[in-house]
């Protein structure tokens, strides 16, 4: 089968690995967050795979490199909001540090993706 360019980035492959573990952590949050916080978290982890995607599509650098960023910027968000959540105990002392070391890898990887963007 024919793997798209994004499909082969380690990057990309952990952050859908990223969506698996955000939706299952979320199933176990309050039912009145569903539509908050719970939506909030998919939105984040899903944009950073999407964006990662759509860059590779771009011609030019500058433009693979802007989607790069919004996917880091997509990272941040998640991870202020996996902070919450830990803030109102909605997720544990363990699952936060798995979920923040697995956020901090992949904003690794896409500032050094994003770098590699920038001066070629």
């Amino acid at each position: 089968m024919y793997q798209h360019s994004f499909e082969k980035l380690n990057v990309w492959q952990n952050s859908i690995n990223l969506v698996e573990a955000v939706c299952n952590i979320t199933k176990t949050f309050p039912k009145e967050e569903k539509f908050g916080i719970t939506n909030q978290m998919k939105r984040y982890s899903v944009s950073i795979s999407s964006n990662l995607a759509e860059g590779t599509s771009r011609i030019t650098q500058k433009d693979k490199a802007h989607f790069s960023n919004i996917a880091f910027s997509s990272t941040m968000e998640l991870l202020c909001q996996v902070t919450i959540c830990k803030r109102l105990e909605f997720i544990d002392e363990d699952e936060y540090l798995k979920l923040r070391a697995d956020i901090m890898k992949i904003s690794n990887q896409i500032n050094t993706l994003r770098k590699s963007q920038l001066t070629n």
